[in-house]
């Protein structure tokens, strides 16, 4: 089983992209200019075509300039055709009333399968509806398709929930104007949900819009505390079985942000073990850390049944007591992937569905 940055194969997760994205020396394609400027770099070769026709951004917005992890960026007016190189920033785009043109294969489909299951799950089906974006990075990939990229002329590149640095930043920055990660991230895929969603939305010129996307969300969750007093005094794990081991993820990752949110406590030995990683592989040494009051299981059922069968998860009192959550990844409802991709569409309904395989 491959474990995931935020998503997964149909067994597991996987480290998103785990080489890094300069070692890819893609040539450009050249096209006519471009409407957005990016003020850190040359202006974009790439330029921006027939697309979709969102609804209109609010007035004034544009031009706008937001700051990111690699300076900042100018976009000039309204995009048109938007790449998403975020492992999930094509779920903020499509729910601020865009549809990227290209975006990240989160999920490898089934043999055989189509349409492509990032563009199914039940939190979007009806938000891409008859579009079928271009794939221009499949998850586990060293990088983004440049060329890819270059060819569908974009007029912005979304690289937020993304590990890119500075050199295919710089790449990226050649074709459209770039917007990257927060300034304040520390490390790629460690901002609050809350941050990347609005920061999307400012470069989208509709930052009112997703404020008011992220308040509704902050409600569901302050509504789910308010429910659930008892969660404020118990700690909870969300975590995949990976590589024969348990893998739980740290409280600044997406899923342990979502329990947080929902009142539970988290394991701060987690997060040291972790070490600035969004999750720790544990030997059996250390399966005290999981020995809490409620679990959260993210896997497919292959790998949850291999789960059941390791001695050491099964005599936890969690599992004995029937405190653990099996919450599939990419099959059925598919309630781990909403909680992993954490994203404006996605948390709506990974909170009600978290919340009723809690009861």
């Amino acid at each position: 089983m491959l474990l995931r940055r935020t998503t997964r194969a149909r067994r597991g997760r996987r480290l998103a992209a785990i080489l890094s994205a300069a070692a890819m020396g893609v040539g450009l394609l050249a096209g006519c200019g471009s409407d957005s400027d990016d003020t850190s770099s040359s202006p974009s070769a790439a330029g921006s075509g027939s697309g979709n026709t969102p609804p209109a951004a609010e007035a004034g917005a544009f031009p706008v300039t937001v700051e990111h992890a690699f300076g900042s960026t100018t976009v000039k007016k309204e995009p048109e055709r938007i790449v998403s190189v975020g492992y999930t920033d094509d779920q903020a785009i499509l729910a601020l009333g865009h549809k990227p043109v290209g975006m990240v294969d989160q999920y490898p489909n089934p043999a055989g399968t189509s349409p492509d299951i990032n563009t199914q799950w039940p939190w979007v089906k009806d938000k891409w509806g008859d579009a079928r974006p271009e794939v221009v990075m499949n998850n586990g990939d060293s990088g983004p398709n440049y060329e890819k990229i270059a060819q569908l002329r974009p007029d912005l590149i979304v690289a937020v929930y993304s590990e890119i640095d500075q050199a295919a930043y710089d790449k990226l920055s050649k074709i459209a104007p770039t917007v990257a990660r927060t300034k304040a991230e520390k490390e790629p895929f460690s901002a609050p949900w809350q941050d990347n969603a609005v920061h999307i939305a400012k470069a989208l010129g509709k930052a009112d819009e997703g404020a008011k996307l992220v308040q509704g969300i902050q409600d569901k969750l302050a509504a789910v505390r308010t429910a659930h007093p008892e969660f404020a005094n118990q700690k909870a794990v969300a975590l995949s079985w990976y590589k024969d081991a348990l893998a739980p993820f740290t409280t600044t990752d997406v899923r342990g942000q979502l329990l947080t949110g929902m009142g539970f406590q988290g394991v701060a030995e987690i997060d040291k073990l972790a070490d600035g990683k969004f999750y720790v592989q544990l030997s059996p040494e250390r399966i005290d850390l999981v020995n809490v009051d409620r679990v959260f299981v993210i896997n497919d059922q292959a790998d949850v049944n291999a789960l059941k069968n390791y001695p050491l998860f099964a005599n936890l009192p969690a599992a004995k007591n029937g405190k653990v959550s099996y919450l599939l990844d990419s099959e059925g409802p598919a309630i781990g992937a909403a909680m992993s991709q954490a994203t404006l569409l996605s948390l709506p309904y990974a909170i009600d569905e978290t919340v009723k395989a809690i009861g």
